[in-house]
């Protein structure tokens, strides 16, 4: 299996698992500062302590681990890791879609007994008083769900985030028919709509890039030998992809109030009067974008060296039966 897929390249490997390894750190550290008020690995230059000084050691662990794991696998190609991670990448995006499509059903359900004065017969009025804030309803009911979606990506390979294309569109009838036909909308059904399709264009962009589906001007690239497009496309995954994912990182989880921490911290929600209670998960959709995209340019990379190297065996892309 290796020999026909070309031979071993441990640097370029080792490059790309410490990416990944980086990037697992980097989110490690986040959750450590941000929900367990560790001062962040910046500190430990300013005398921050042990805490510190753990988290910039949680940075060297990683670079170990993955220099580790391309010793401990000297004969495995560029091809074979690509397949791996592209792998754990499915996962991922398959684990969200779950995720977005139980927290989705669900808070719409609460959100429909509540501004149709059901919810309190249902459970009471002392918890549908608690399932009217945002913090209560975010700890106690989305995170249940969470933990559910990510334990049937597990063990599911049935749907993924394809589906949400449909749902959108089953969601987008109901306001119609609803609206038309019953003279009857609520915020909550917008709001349902904007979620589940944020969901699909950002959790979409890892598998489009997986199968090369992103437009491109390709003037002067269609011409181009393989060996000469593995050389254009692992740069532009480095410079490109992982500088730009990189980039969302960094300045979503740069303080208490980034674009990507801020919201989640509080749980931030519309104003929009019985909305779902899921402005804050849209906020995390970015990080979810900027991860599973790192992942598949980490891919990418290994693919385009490999058809930069001239080995075979590789893989046949949708635009390239197209």
């Amino acid at each position: 299996m290796a020999e026909s897929q070309g031979a071993p390249a441990p640097l370029t490997r080792v490059f790309g698992w410490i990416m990944l390894s980086s990037m697992t750190a980097f989110l490690l550290n986040a959750i450590l500062t941000f929900w367990f008020d560790f001062p962040g690995a910046a500190s430990a230059l300013a005398g921050g302590g042990a805490a510190a000084v753990l988290q910039v050691a949680i940075y060297g662990l990683a670079a170990l681990l993955a220099v580790f794991w391309v010793l401990r696998t000297p004969d495995r190609t560029l091809r074979q890791d690509a397949a791996r991670v592209s792998a754990i990448n499915t996962f991922l995006v398959r684990a969200a879609f779950w995720v977005v499509l139980l927290v989705g059903l669900g808070d719409a359900i609460i959100s429909f007994l509540r501004v149709n004065g059901s919810l309190e017969g249902m459970v009471g009025p002392d918890l549908a008083g608690d399932l009217a804030r945002a913090q209560f309803r975010g700890l106690y009911f989305h995170t249940p769900l969470v933990v559910l979606g990510i334990l049937i990506a597990a063990v599911t390979r049935s749907l993924g985030f394809v589906w949400l294309a449909l749902l959108v569109v089953i969601a987008e009838l109901l306001i119609v028919f609803s609206r038309f036909v019953f003279s009857y909308e609520q915020a909550f059904m917008a709001d349902l709509v904007r979620f589940w399709y944020g969901a699909l264009f950002l959790f979409a962009s890892a598998y489009t890039l997986f199968e090369d589906g992103h437009v491109r001007v390709d003037l002067f690239y269609a011409s181009m030998r393989r060996e000469t497009k593995g050389k254009v496309n692992a740069w532009g995954a480095v410079l490109l992809g992982m500088g730009l994912c990189w980039t969302i990182l960094i300045l979503g989880f740069s303080s208490s109030s980034s674009v990507i921490v801020g919201p989640i911290l509080v749980f931030e929600v519309t104003q929009a009067g019985f909305g779902m209670y899921v402005k804050y998960f849209m906020a995390g959709f970015l990080g979810v974008f900027a991860v599973t995209m790192m992942v598949q340019f980490v891919a990418q990379f290994f693919e385009s060296i490999a058809d930069k190297r001239g080995e075979p065996g590789a893989r046949q892309t949708h635009a390239e039966m197209m």
